[in-house]
């Protein structure tokens, strides 16, 4: 029987050399910076989510907030109790059966959207201001460009 020699394990590639790594970086601190700006106005950035899914639609039954949340019913329902004590939302009765609901703005929810989405578009510009307008549709035509590939589906809202 011959003798197992060792061959010297490969080197494996620095975390620098991953573009996954680069994403999650500037991902991260894209992500921490938003959520800042949004809990200064007392809003998680689920929250945010779920009011510009709401914000988009006259009114939007649950069962929607949860598809376009990506979370399970028991999840969501605790996102509208939150908006609904925050004054935000309310859930309104779908034929007057409390089997179906509907979720609506309320007029603070309506005034508050827009202010968030000023803080969103405020957050790109801080992280991707210096790049050129093509620059900026590039990058973000690459991101859909991997959305697609990979049927990607759920919204980030953590």
């Amino acid at each position: 029987m011959k003798p197992r020699t060792s061959t010297p394990a490969a080197s494996p590639s620095p975390l620098a050399a991953h573009l996954g790594f680069w994403l999650r970086f500037v991902s991260n601190h894209v992500s921490t910076r938003f959520q800042q700006l949004l809990e200064a106005k007392g809003v998680s950035v689920t929250e945010w989510v779920a009011l510009r899914t709401l914000w988009s639609r006259s009114e939007t039954r649950h069962a929607e907030l949860i598809r376009s949340l990506g979370m399970t019913k028991g999840a969501a329902s605790k996102v509208v109790s939150r908006l609904e004590e925050k004054g935000l939302a309310e859930r309104q009765l779908v034929g007057g059966s409390a089997r179906e609901q509907s979720l609506v703005l309320t007029r603070a929810g309506k005034a508050l959207v827009p202010q968030l989405a000023a803080l969103a578009d405020a957050n790109d510009e801080h992280f991707f201001g210096h790049l050129s307008p093509k620059d900026r549709l590039d990058l973000m035509a690459a991101m859909q460009a991997l959305v697609q590939q990979h049927q990607l589906k759920d919204i980030p809202v953590a």
